[in-house]
């Protein structure tokens, strides 16, 4: 009997108890708090929970994640909705798998106490801008809900600028800005600014941050647990977000300063409470929206554009 139990102990601890799944997950860009859930989950030890271990990479170049996992060298990569109607019909092999930030963060930023009132306040005036192409779009559907065309302003590229150009004069609004970023930078700095919030003023609205994955290469049931994990995350830091956030702080020193402590509060309600819930409607809704401002050629059913890996 004492042989046999002798035996047995030996035995496991001969080998692991549990074989970690390797992940590759790329970021859109540095870490911050939009990342909140993933971090919590490594943190917590949710990911070990789950029977992974995820390598979390910031970018050199934020167009870079897609084009990586599609390529197979990332299992995934966390992306933004409007783009990824664009790389599918660029002819990326990717779809969306889950949901990170399920509210559009895009705002129309202002100067708080400047001329403009209302998007209406735009014409003849400078409008900055970072990515051609959806942000434009999105401009040009604010700017058509209060009777004015991207004709009647003067686009200027900021190069990634967007609140420093606001706050120096050189344009008069930026596209692309972050609201739970860009309002508390420039709080911060003693220049307050306001947002239109572009689901408010004419845009159908989106998920800001989703993951995507090579739906030909994928793991599904890998994915599925990832989502578990970071939807555990995200219950967390919706019942403690004090302690969360000291959770989140603690990770990095670069994270323990005042932007980021505003954005973590402000970011905390918009986190997808299910991240692996599909909206159909929403997806098929902006592809028209994108389809009716002439930046893609076709319709492309939902199918082809997102999908539910837990589904059996």
């Amino acid at each position: 009997m004492k042989l046999t139990s002798l035996t047995a102990i030996l035995s496991l601890l001969a080998s692991p108890l549990m074989a970690q799944d390797q992940m590759t997950l790329m970021l859109d860009w540095f870490v911050n708090p939009d990342h909140g859930p993933v971090i919590i989950a490594r943190e917590k030890g949710y990911f070990d929970d789950a029977g992974l271990e995820v390598d979390i990479i910031a970018p050199a170049n934020p167009s870079d994640p897609p084009k990586m996992v599609a390529a197979g060298q990332a299992d995934l990569a966390i992306s933004y909705q409007p783009q990824l109607h664009l790389q599918i019909h660029e002819g990326l092999p990717l779809k969306r798998v889950g949901t990170l930030v399920a509210t559009p963060l895009n705002c129309l930023l202002v100067l708080e106490d400047g001329p403009i009132k209302t998007p209406a306040d735009l014409a003849g005036r400078k409008v900055g801008f970072s990515v051609g192409g959806v942000e434009e779009a999105v401009l040009g559907a604010v700017l058509r809900t209060h009777g004015l065309t991207p004709d009647d302003i003067e686009l200027v590229n900021v190069n990634w600028s967007l609140s420093p150009s606001l706050m120096s004069g050189q344009v008069d609004a930026v596209i692309g800005a972050f609201r739970n970023f860009e309002l508390n930078q420039m709080d911060i700095e003693g220049v307050p600014g306001r947002c239109f919030y572009v689901e408010e003023e004419g845009l159908p609205t989106y998920d800001e941050l989703i993951y995507v994955a090579n739906p030909a290469t994928m793991d599904r049931d890998m994915i599925s647990r990832f989502l578990a994990a970071t939807e555990k995350a995200t219950q967390y830091i919706v019942n403690h977000p004090q302690e969360s956030w000291e959770v989140f702080a603690a990770s990095s020193e670069e994270l323990r300063d005042e932007l980021n402590k505003r954005a973590w509060f402000d970011t905390l309600p918009r986190f997808a409470l299910r991240p692996a819930a599909m909206d159909a409607g929403r997806y098929a809704r902006f592809e028209t929206f994108l389809h009716e401002a002439g930046l893609i050629p076709g319709i492309n059913d939902v199918a082809a554009i997102t999908i539910d890996v837990t589904a059996q």
